[in-house]
């Protein structure tokens, strides 16, 4: 059999077609050391800060400190199997995670993976962890409330979108029930949700999932999820990735809620890294950058302007204190950077007061303009007169012999710690809430027993759902009070009608 000559040219011509001159050139380097979640690796020469870089494992790192001699890594993943004298190589992108609608619903770890089982999550859109805060001019001032449910915070420290807002207290004082309350009142408010828990129990964070799910929250919840199990680098990275997560839907015009529990343990892990990385320890032994650490988070959360599409994103981080003491390091630097914060008091706790809120120490800078009209109206002197009773409650455990507008101070202060009262996760729509501060404020309450006052409020909203439907709608539509004779009314003869258990 002959080969003919036609035959080996036109075979060496697709060859030719087909040939590929480009060279794959990969910077690859050697690991040095390995151990508690941090690598040191040489010959990674041009790396750049940030940048992701792969093992020969299939783990990914963040390069974080650039030496003259090698480059610290933090391992993201399993680091068992990585081993001295492994490879290293650079991948010249920096971290990025899967964003976008296909995360609503489920449950992830900080590198967008699922952790609830059910199947991989189906979105082609990524955006990186660390991104630039939008700029002044790219932002407008937040004046549209972000109802959260709690009488005792659309009252008295409201919330806006587009505000950062601190949750500040002890442990076991209701940080995270008013976070999940604040989630399942945004049912039909057209708010996603995004739950970042660091280092939480993982059978905390399975009751909190399931408790979204019975409320049928978890139809607009993300909950990014890093386990006191998982290393260090993995619990520093969750809020940044909750955020991306979060961005994405900001920046098409929606509004995100974003709720980082806690800040507290992501510091704790970021100063074991930076101890690891071998940086100079300062204050409590954390890293000099550890304002930036936060500052650069927070800042992200904004409302856009309308140029951008109008679009918010609310932060509430938390912040553990021990003892409540809020001007510790991590306390301080985060209220800096906030606009307000919600101190939750241990005392009040105990004492029966939920959620504990210390009105006194409690401030939102946002203020009226996260209000709607008629809650800025009945709620205007609110947080005045209860700092000036739990003062007045101080000295009158001392004097018997009190004059009459202290009496009444006393009495109108006892009812308004009792309608600020309220159960877990029955968060109340906002018309309710006008109505029942109303009837406070203009003094329906002032004759009805501190023991019934609870029962007072949950009939007087049964009154108005069956007979005045029409008032709370005004509220509700227009954000403004209805008819005030109208309205007073109403309380009026609900109160004419209302039995106390003196009775």
């Amino acid at each position: 059999m002959s080969i003919k000559a036609e035959e080996i040219s036109a075979l060496i011509k697709q060859q030719l077609e087909h040939f590929d001159d480009k060279l794959n050139v990969d910077e690859v380097g050697t690991v040095t050391y390995v151990g508690d979640g941090i690598a040191r690796a040489h010959g990674l020469n041009n790396v750049l800060a940030n940048e992701l870089v792969a093992f020969s494992n299939g783990s990914y790192g963040i390069a974080q400190n650039l030496e003259t001699n090698d480059v610290g890594i933090i391992i993201l993943g399993k680091f068992d199997d990585i081993r001295e004298g492994d490879q290293v190589k650079r991948t010249g992108r920096i971290m990025q995670v899967p964003v976008g609608d296909a995360l609503i619903g489920r449950v992830v770890n900080p590198l967008g993976q699922p952790v609830d089982g059910l199947g991989e999550i189906k979105t082609d859109k990524s955006r990186p962890i660390e991104s630039k805060a939008p700029g002044v001019m790219q932002r407008q001032s937040v004046k549209q409330p972000l109802q959260t449910g709690i009488k005792a915070i659309d009252a008295l420290v409201p919330i806006g979108r587009g505000q950062r807002e601190l949750i500040i207290g002890d442990r076991k004082t209701g940080k995270t029930s008013l976070a999940i309350d604040t989630i399942l009142n945004q049912k039909g408010q057209n708010v996603i949700c995004i739950y970042v828990a660091i280092g939480q129990k993982e059978s905390t964070v399975r009751s909190q999932v399931e408790t979204l799910k019975r409320f049928g929250a978890m139809d607009y919840t993300i909950v990014v999820e890093a386990g006191p199990s998982e290393p260090a680098p993995m619990l520093y990275i969750a809020p940044y990735a909750g955020t991306a997560m979060g961005e994405e839907f900001m920046y098409n015009g929606k509004d995100v809620l974003v709720i980082f529990d806690d800040l507290s343990k992501q510091a704790v892990a970021y100063r074991e890294l930076s101890l690891l990385l071998r940086r100079p320890p300062g204050r409590e032994a954390y890293p000099g950058d550890v304002f930036y650490l936060h500052s650069r988070l927070l800042e992200r959360s904004a409302k856009l302007s309308d140029a951008l599409g109008g679009g918010s994103m609310t932060a509430l981080p938390f912040i553990e204190t021990q003892a409540g003491d809020i001007s510790a390091y991590i306390p301080t630097n985060v209220i800096s950077i906030t606009d307000g914060q919600i101190f939750l008091e241990s005392d009040l706790f105990f004492a029966g007061t939920r959620p504990a809120i210390n009105a006194g120490a409690s401030v939102s800078r946002v203020g009226g303009s996260a209000q709607i009209p008629a809650m800025k109206k009945v709620a205007g002197t609110l947080r005045v007169d209860l700092a000036a009773f739990r003062e007045l409650e101080s000295f009158a455990q001392f004097g018997s012999d009190l004059d009459q507008a202290t009496q009444s101070r006393l009495n109108r202060g006892r009812r308004t710690v009792e309608v600020l009262k309220q159960p877990l996760h029955k968060p109340l729509p906002v018309e309710k809430q006008v109505v029942i501060l109303y009837a406070l404020t203009y003094g329906f309450l002032d004759t009805i027993p501190v023991e019934d006052v609870s029962r007072y409020e949950q009939e007087l909203y049964d009154n108005f759902d069956h007979l005045h439907e029409d008032l709370l709608k005004t509220i509700r539509e227009t954000g403004k009070l209805p008819d005030e004779k109208k309205l007073q009314a109403a309380i009026k003869d609900f109160n004419d009608g209302f039995s106390t258990s003196k009775n």
